[in-house]
């Protein structure tokens, strides 16, 4: 195995999705080598359909109460459209990611309440000091917003080079209206997801657990 691999390897194993941030801002530095990293991604055509909008600070905090509250008040649309269902294996995979947040953080089941508000944390940025919202062109249609999801990728892969935690929200897109409205996006601009960011509370207990994978042989077919 190279060095490269190896590398890689600790990486993808190290990077999980951090729902509890420290109150401690990234160094502007620090972001800007993690994001000339990501523009690295392979896209089609070399279209490059991505834009960002990074948020510090108060700004994170002020969005996080402006889609919070287009959450309470029932201000929900999506540029993209969501999964039609979640079935057979999905649902399981969904199932078994929630089921190990909740027991985390100590909420049953049958408390809906607890639920509804460990669910708001998404909207919340789970308390980042930062986030990047990821848009793209909507000419550019699925490959552009495939794109998008590769640029995540790398962005997450980056961002834990330096030791920067990470966990990417597709729920943003919910309410892609309140995001486009408060960073006064253009209208030409779909709201793919965002990628909050930070340093990791260790000692929080929903940073406790780690979501399993599937097996090479459940998801690979040789032809």
């Amino acid at each position: 195995m190279t060095s490269d691999y190896l590398a890689l390897t600790r990486l993808s194993q190290g990077r999980h999705s951090c729902r509890a941030f420290l109150d401690r801002e990234v160094p502007r530095a620090d972001i800007e080598q993690m994001l000339a990293l990501a523009q690295r991604t392979a896209s089609w055509c070399n279209t490059q359909p991505w834009e960002v909008v990074i948020t510090s600070g108060a700004t994170t905090r002020e969005l996080a109460e402006r889609l919070t509250r287009a959450v309470i008040e029932g201000e929900r649309r999506s540029d993209l459209p969501g999964p039609a269902a979640y079935v057979g294996v999905y649902q399981e995979r969904r199932r078994e990611s929630g089921h190990l947040l909740y027991a985390s953080v100590g909420v049953a089941r049958d408390d809906r309440e607890a639920r509804l508000l460990q669910a708001l944390e998404n909207f919340r940025f789970f308390g980042a000091p930062h986030t990047a919202i990821i848009t793209t062109d909507a000419q550019l249609g699925t490959y552009g917003a495939i794109d998008c999801g590769a640029y995540v990728g790398t962005l997450m892969l980056a961002a834990e080079s330096l030791g920067i935690a990470t966990v990417a929200q597709a729920a943003i897109a919910s309410v892609s209206d309140a995001v486009r409205e408060h960073l006064a996006l253009a209208n030409d601009r779909q709201v793919v997801c965002t990628v909050s960011f930070g340093y990791a509370d260790a000692n929080h207990p929903a940073n406790g657990f780690r979501t399993p994978r599937a097996a090479l042989d459940a998801v690979v077919r040789w032809a």
